[in-house]
């Protein structure tokens, strides 16, 4: 009987879709996180009937064939990337994206990742880096003797320093932006990388056009809406326990033509 297969392949698509929103709620607190949402399309059909043939030799055409479809299956998990809410941290190395972009960081490897997430730290030597130690780019580097540090919504980077009146001009922190965000590729610790479906990146400075205003003394929340990931948890529940009774009525008719005598 097709409708035990068609039916199993039910019961992997919803546990696809509860893995992927355990995803989401489990890093509903991660700052810059990004939900994601499966995507699922029917499999091939069996045609016991096609339609447009000729049902007589008087050219007659069957106006609807008998078509049946053995299943579903994943064929992509879509990142979505609106914007999260800000919250205030009162840290001056903290900021927040408004906007498209994200910062560029350099991996031990030497490649570019990017991210959303702006919570940024200081290396023992001044180094403006992730909490993973990764500098951004490009590098700026905080001097010891600094008191005071300035990140406006361009992304210059200005320190106070004893002595001086006026404000000390470090660098510009950068942003990338790419023509298919979804495409990259997702590595953890919160870092993106560029892919053949992402394209190549687009770097200029923030509040260019185009590109997002940084805000300093905040980070990005991730965009997960709870009720929303609960309704859909329920819904994907429920789908997966119809599919297991398709199977189980499908086992009944089958046990019942057994016991024919």
């Amino acid at each position: 009987m097709r409708s035990l297969t068609t039916a199993a392949t039910g019961m992997f698509a919803q546990q696809l879709n509860i893995d992927v929103i355990a995803n989401n709620i489990a890093n509903v607190t991660t700052t810059g996180f990004k939900r994601s949402r499966s995507e699922f399309a029917d499999l091939l059909y069996q045609d016991q009937r096609r339609v447009g043939t000729q049902s007589s030799d008087t050219a007659t055409i069957v106006p609807a064939g008998v078509q049946i479809g053995v299943g579903v299956k994943a064929v992509a998990v879509y990142r979505i990337n609106e914007q999260g809410s800000l919250i205030p941290t009162d840290n001056p190395l903290d900021i927040a994206i408004k906007g498209r972009g994200y910062l560029q960081v350099t991996l031990p490897d030497g490649t570019t990742a990017y991210t959303r997430d702006g919570a940024l730290r200081l290396a023992n030597d001044g180094t403006l880096v992730t909490a993973d130690g990764f500098a951004i780019v490009p590098n700026i580097t905080v001097p010891n003797n600094a008191t005071d540090i300035t990140i406006n919504g361009n992304g210059q980077v200005e320190v106070t320093i004893p002595g001086q009146v006026a404000p000390t001009l470090l660098g510009q922190i950068q942003l990338a932006t790419f023509i298919n965000d979804a495409g990259m590729q997702q590595s953890g610790d919160n870092l993106l990388l560029e892919t053949e479906a992402s394209g190549g990146p687009t770097t200029g400075n923030p509040g260019a056009v185009g590109f997002g205003l940084l805000q300093q003394n905040f980070l990005e929340q991730s965009n997960v809406n709870m009720v929303s990931e609960m309704t859909d948890l329920i819904a994907a529940q429920r789908a997966y326990e119809i599919n297991s009774k398709v199977i189980q009525a499908s086992d009944d008719m089958m046990a019942t033509v057994t016991n024919i005598r």
